[in-house]
């Protein structure tokens, strides 16, 4: 089964406006703060969801995010 979670760093401050706008769109994965310093998270979505999840987060111009490549990059110290 391919991974459906996307790994993403942002600012601590934009952690709930991330999931306020991913929960806006009906849904499209939870978040989950992995590590609250780095403000990095793990958005469990869907095989349909993901890139979507993705190209919303991407799009954001008023925010950075930070797509990674893995849980591991997502909690290293």
């Amino acid at each position: 089964m391919d991974d459906t979670r996307v790994y993403i760093e942002i600012s601590p401050e934009a952690v709930n406006y991330i999931n306020r706008i991913i929960e806006g769109y009906e849904y499209l994965g939870i978040l989950t703060t992995l590590d609250p310093k780095r403000a990095t998270c793990q958005i469990n979505s869907t095989a349909d969801t993901r890139d979507i999840v993705i190209d919303v987060l991407t799009h954001l111009t008023d925010v950075d995010v930070k797509i990674l490549g893995s849980r591991e990059e997502a909690v290293k110290k």
